[in-house]
């Protein structure tokens, strides 16, 4: 039997954390992943810790590939960079306000 995404919903969703600490990762490190609920939770504890959340799913469906502990491919550095960017001139701003 053929899935069909529209008919799941919230159980298509996927998440990955990824933590890069400047100075001590040679890049980013995926901490967590999931699909479904467990996306949910993550996005959940991330939006509870005040940690940004940047949804792309095509990405974090890439990501979700990776297991935890493992950085990220050279050939993934532009697209993540986009994200941390995007994230940290939102982060800016917000600061500004």
């Amino acid at each position: 039997m053929a899935e069909q995404r529209e008919d799941k919903g919230a159980a298509w969703r996927r998440a990955v954390a990824l933590r890069y600490r400047q100075g001590q990762d040679r890049a980013p490190v995926v901490v967590a992943s999931g699909r479904g609920w467990l996306a949910e939770k993550i996005i959940a504890l991330a939006r509870e810790s005040n940690i940004p959340v940047y949804d792309h799913q095509p990405l974090a469906e890439i990501l979700q590939s990776l297991n935890p502990g493992e950085e990220i491919p050279v050939e993934l550095y532009e697209a993540v960079a986009a994200v941390y960017a995007f994230i940290l001139d939102v982060d800016s701003r917000l600061k500004q306000k």
